[in-house]
């Protein structure tokens, strides 16, 4: 579409959009209160996932039962997006311990799935019984409530259990996934029970019934994660997936093991920051802000076009590095240390030119200190695209679940979990209620990968929670769903906060940007190249974004969830001030975030 055809279009939009050119995140109106408190606090997704966290909270229990509790409803209400049959990662400060750990909820490739097996098949599943690795949450969070909780199951599923025995109203988000997904869903009768019980996709504002899913709750209250690994579950997931050609089976399952590790770190700005270990991608916003610390951000302005540009490069470097370094630590020896060298980003950072983008770039050789690595080389775009307004933009196929927890006894969570695609493999297990992940995908089929598929082996995962501590006490914890623009958007909210003086909910209602110059996580590893931003940006940016050789796309509203003008990802974000104690929560203005604290 050309410009001129979107005045009209977007002139509405523009009014309410304050000029960018004379103002900082901290002068920028927000719609959404801060919300402040002393006692606790819970940013979620949904806000039955923050009201059962606050419950926990209010009846005495601590960041981690509350946690388990926001999971469990998930699965309620967003199971196209997360639940128990997913994985998820959780960093979290843990006040007794005085240091911050890291819980790895992440499940690996089934033993009979091999390259050869989807060779035969012509490509990596998305949807059915070939689509799903070990799901991992259910063990994650056992771990958290059993070695750092302070309550029992019975209390901290009682409200997840409430909500699918009773039923809740679908709410208008859950609504549109649910009617995206009915084609996908539609090859499985079971599938069709849950999700369309009457012929058709629940609607918004009707009662959604589950009640399988609280039996399988009940199971989980009487025997803990061995009911879902080793119990009744876990030999019904193993029926099914059997009868229907797929590669998971109980073995797989009953050796799952969740694991408790340090976090990987990085300061800036005086904070000590931390992030999701392999086999996440976490690494990926520790090294954009170490290429960062090159730069006089502050000096260039909040999202001016310079500053933009370096963020936007120093992302398209972390990227390459995670496609060639980063996978499962088990299979895999990884430089972490020397790709979170100071003195590697400095290297690395001189490849940025004010005055031209990278084209994707290469890789670099961490543990020899080059900025390039053998073999390949940088190149810069000589081509100048204009701006491009398109007419209608491709719709996510599900999502991934986020939040941030702070409590009355000085800890602090923060998770992100994910049955990847839209209810994940398509194919609810008949009698649990419970669809299994579709995370299969990303895995890679090719030899050498860092990311090939190898059975009993650990994909690399977007998912990647944040957290950072300053003068030794718990700061800020901040995570969103997203894919590739997890790190994205976490890195602009928090710059937003700790080098232009944002509150959290300034931080996260402003506009970001999203690069895809890159290979994409999902297999085959496209590249689409292209720099996305909301017009609220573009209107200021994108012809001088574009002149340095960025492929730049306008949309009308804020990708990727498009629900308002401007937002960072669906951000869930809780800082405790270091001098007062306040808890300070916020979140983006998508999805059906909220949050509750006193």
């Amino acid at each position: 579409m050309k410009r001129t055809l979107l005045t009209a279009l977007l002139g509405c939009l523009s009014l309410y959009t304050p000029s960018l050119s004379s103002q900082e995140p901290q002068d920028r109106t927000f719609w959404r209160p801060v919300v402040m408190g002393t006692y606790g606090m819970v940013a979620a997704e949904h806000p039955l996932e923050a009201l059962a966290g606050w419950e926990i909270l209010e009846a005495g229990g601590n960041a981690f039962d509350a946690a388990a509790a926001v999971f469990y409803m998930t699965t309620v209400v967003e199971q196209h997006q997360a639940g128990m049959g997913g994985d998820a990662f959780m960093l979290a400060y843990v006040k007794e311990l005085d240091r911050v750990v890291f819980i790895n909820g992440t499940g690996p490739a089934p033993e009979l799935a091999t390259r050869s097996y989807f060779r035969e098949l012509g490509s990596i599943s998305n949807s059915g019984p070939n689509a799903t690795d070990v799901p991992g949450a259910v063990g994650g969070f056992d771990l958290a409530l059993n070695t750092f909780g302070s309550m029992s199951y019975s209390q901290v599923l009682q409200p997840a259990i409430r909500a699918a025995r009773d039923g809740h109203p679908l709410d208008f988000w859950a609504s549109i996934y649910h009617e995206r997904a009915a084609d996908k869903i539609s090859e499985y009768p079971s599938s069709v029970q849950v999700l369309m019980p009457d012929g058709r996709p629940i609607a918004a504002g009707e009662l959604f019934l589950q009640k399988d899913l609280a039996s399988s709750m009940e199971k989980i209250v009487s025997g803990g994660a061995d009911a879902f690994y080793r119990g009744d579950l876990a030999l019904q997931f193993d029926k099914i997936y059997r009868e229907n050609g797929g590669r998971l089976r109980y073995s797989d399952l009953a050796a799952y093991q969740p694991e408790l590790l340090d976090p990987i770190k990085t300061s800036y700005e005086g904070l000590e920051v931390y992030q999701s270990a392999p086999n996440s991608q976490g690494i990926v916003m520790l090294m954009a802000l170490n290429l960062l610390e090159n730069y006089d951000l502050r000096a260039m302005g909040h999202n001016s076009a310079d500053y933009l540009h370096v963020v936007t490069e120093a992302m398209k470097l972390a990227f390459a590095d995670r496609n060639q370094w980063i996978s499962d630590p088990k299979y895999v020896e990884i430089p972490v240390d020397e790709l979170l060298s100071k003195e590697y980003a400095q290297t690395r950072s001189r490849l940025i030119r004010m005055d031209r983008a990278m084209a994707p770039p290469p890789p670099g050789d961490p543990t020899n200190g080059e900025a390039v690595l053998k073999g390949t080389s940088v190149e810069y775009v000589t081509d100048i695209s204009q701006v491009d307004y398109p007419d209608s933009w491709t719709k996510n196929d599900g999502e991934t679940s986020s939040f941030s927890i702070s409590d009355q006894f000085g800890n602090l969570v923060s998770v992100t979990h994910s049955v990847n695609g839209s209810f994940g493999s398509g194919m609810y297990v008949d009698g649990t209620g419970i669809v299994l992940n579709n995370r299969m995908p990303y895995y890679s089929l090719t030899d050498g990968d860092v990311n090939e598929m190898i059975p009993g082996k650990r994909t690399r995962h977007t998912i990647n929670p944040a957290l950072a501590t300053k003068d030794g006490k718990p700061y800020l914890a901040w995570n969103t769903p997203g894919g590739d623009n997890q790190p994205q958007a976490m890195l602009q909210s928090f710059l937003a906060v700790v080098l232009f003086g944002a509150n959290v909910q300034q931080a996260v209602e402003s506009p970001t940007v999203t690069s895809s110059a890159f290979s994409a996580s999902n297999y085959p590893g496209t590249i689409r190249g292209m720099l996305t931003m909301p017009v609220e940006l573009g209107n200021h940016v994108a012809d001088n974004l574009a002149s340095r050789g960025h492929k730049v796309e306008v949309l009308p509203l804020q990708q990727p969830y498009r629900q308002a003008t401007s937002g960072a990802g669906a951000v869930k974000m809780i800082m405790i001030d270091p001098v007062t104690g306040i808890m300070h929560g916020g979140v983006s203005p998508a999805k059906s975030d909220y949050v509750i604290g006193r």
